[in-house]
């Protein structure tokens, strides 16, 4: 069964950093794609940052320079270190999963709150 869970999401001031992980299941390896979404008041859900086949990065233009994705230091984690954090930036993240087994399946984690406020 697969699992998705998101942790780190925390209220940070302007120019602070935070460090979200999502803990998957089974195996990373699993997966071709793993991603974050975050998802604003109002907004749309957009990609912030993907890494694909375990070595392939994307980042929307907003967060490059700023948001790096990487395997997390504990097991099956994909890690999304923020720094200079904007209130722009506030949302709910969401961890994303791309499997394919004859077809691509997608799941989602529920999400974590990322608030940038003084």
């Amino acid at each position: 069964q697969v699992q998705l869970v998101e942790s780190g999401g925390d209220l940070v001031q302007p120019g602070g950093s935070l460090r979200l992980s999502c803990a998957a299941s089974p195996s990373i390896s699993s997966f071709f794609s793993i991603a974050w979404y975050r998802q604003a008041p109002g907004k749309q859900r957009e990609l912030v940052a993907s890494l694909t086949h375990q070595t392939t990065t994307y980042y929307t233009d907003s967060v490059k320079g700023r948001f790096t994705i990487s395997r997390g230091n504990a097991e099956n984690t994909i890690d999304l270190q923020m720094n200079s954090l904007k209130p722009e930036d506030t949302a709910v993240y969401y961890c994303n999963a791309q499997l394919f087994t004859g077809s691509v399946q997608e799941y989602w984690g529920q999400g974590t709150q990322v608030t940038v406020a003084a």
